[in-house]
Parts: C-alpha cells; sequence; structure tokens
C-alpha cells in the first residue's frame, strides 16, 4: 500500500480460516466459512454488501463482540479468540474504537461524559483535556455540556465518532456510520472520520452497502457464498458493484 494513505504495510488485522454459522430452525447456516484476511496499518478498508451479506458479522467478530465457530481473529499481534470476556472487554478499551449506526450515547451524561467515558473506565485522569480537544476537533467545542438528546442525528454521531478515538485505538471500526443520517449529513460524518483516522494513522475499517464510498477505499472486501472477495485501490474503480 502506498505512503500517501498512512499505511505501513504491516497488517493489524489477521483472519484466519474464520468461520460463523447461525441455527435457523433444524438447519445450520454459514454466514462466513473458513475465510481469511489481512488490513494493513493505515488503511481505510470497506466491507461493502447488502443488509444480511455477513458484513457486521464480520466486524463483530473482528471486535470481539460475536464470537467465532472456527478460525483465529488477530488484532495487532493479540488472537482475541483465545481472550475471555474480561480480557476482551480490556483489550477494546484500549486498542479498538467502534462507531455504531444508532450512536449508542448514554442520555444520562453529557456530551463531554459521554467523550471521556472510555478513559475513566481505563482509570486514566487525562480524559477532560483529550475529550475537549476531539469535542473541538469534531466541531462541537461549544456543547460539551448539553445532553445528548439536545443534539441532531449528525451531531450526536459526531459524539460518537469522538468517543471512539478518545483512547487513541489502533483500529476503529464502524458498523453503518452514516445509515441512520440524511445523505448531506452523512457525507460530511465520513469525511470528518476519514480525517480524523487518517491524521492519526489509525486503521478504519467500515461496514456499509453505500457504493459511493467505494472510490475513497484503499481495500473493498465483498462477501459471496460465505467467502471474501478483496479488491485492492489500484482496482477499486473498476469494481462492478
Amino acid at each position: 500500500m502506498s505512503s500517501d494513505n498512512g499505511s505501513s504495510g504491516q497488517p493489524i488485522v489477521e483472519v484466519r480460516g474464520l468461520s460463523k454459522f447461525y441455527a435457523e430452525g433444524e438447519q445450520t447456516r454459514a454466514v462466513l466459512d473458513g475465510v481469511d484476511l489481512e488490513i494493513e496499518e493505515g488503511e481505510f478498508f470497506v466491507l461493502l454488501g447488502k443488509s444480511g451479506s455477513g458484513k457486521s458479522t464480520l466486524l463483530n467478530l473482528m471486535s470481539g463482540i460475536d464470537t467465532a465457530d472456527e478460525g483465529a481473529v488477530i488484532i495487532a499481534g493479540t488472537d482475541i479468540t483465545k481472550l475471555d470476556e474480561r480480557q476482551l472487554t480490556l483489550f477494546r478499551r484500549e486498542r479498538i474504537g467502534i462507531v455504531f449506526q444508532f450512536f449508542n450515547l448514554i442520555p444520562t451524561l453529557t456530551v463531554l461524559e459521554n467523550i471521556t467515558l472510555p478513559l475513566e473506565l481505563s482509570g486514566k485522569s487525562d480524559g477532560g483535556k483529550r475529550g475537549r480537544s476531539l469535542l473541538e476537533a469534531v466541531g462541537l467545542g461549544s456543547r460539551a455540556h448539553d445532553f445528548p438528546d439536545k443534539l441532531s442525528g449528525g451531531e450526536q454521531q459526531r459524539v460518537a465518532i469522538a468517543r471512539a478515538l478518545v483512547h487513541e485505538p489502533a483500529l476503529v471500526l464502524a458498523d453503518e456510520p452514516t445509515g441512520n443520517l440524511d445523505e448531506e449529513t452523512g457525507k460530511l460524518i465520513l469525511a470528518l472520520l476519514l480525517k480524523l483516522t487518517r491524521d492519526a494513522g489509525r486503521t478504519l475499517v467500515m461496514a456499509t452497502h453505500n457504493p459511493e464510498i467505494v472510490p475513497l477505499a484503499d481495500t473493498v472486501c465483498q462477501i459471496h457464498d460465505h467467502q471474501l472477495i478483496i479488491t485492492k485501490r489500484e482496482s477499486v474503480k473498476e469494481l462492478i458493484l
């Protein structure tokens, strides 16, 4: 991967022989079946597909929110499939930031308190300074003491992005981060998320059904028949959706 996107050429995510099955009545349905994947440090990696294609499942397996039936998921050298629940929680607090479609802000906490919560849970005392800096970066410096219900959808997603980045994770996972926003707001949120992650040299993995994001990606991954089809940057423009 070229240096203009911040990639070091080293994989931060390694997926080995990964399988996930779901029970449907008396039958078992495969969502992923023995897939392999590498994501380089600093990449913008897009999981593209319709609802039900398995992209969110793959994202959840990368975060450890879901459990694989077979195979390994290695994040920054750690096989998270071998971690117990407590170890996974601690690992996510240190290494992974997550942006959800529906924001998942805590309504009883202020904007700043929502952002700094990951640092407080990790026992770090510099949360206020880091949180305010990120609030300024997402254009909400004056809203620190407001509650989430006072914000628009786009503003809430900006807060969610700041929360995902506050602990300086190596890997940022975003599940349909613009899916609950109007088109114009969605474009602004995508541009902001890309800028903040690339400026900091973070790896961004995004699940989306929006083909307009494809030209911005370093790598696009589609899931067909439980297998991954990978398209690298040099061929992304030729991708037929």
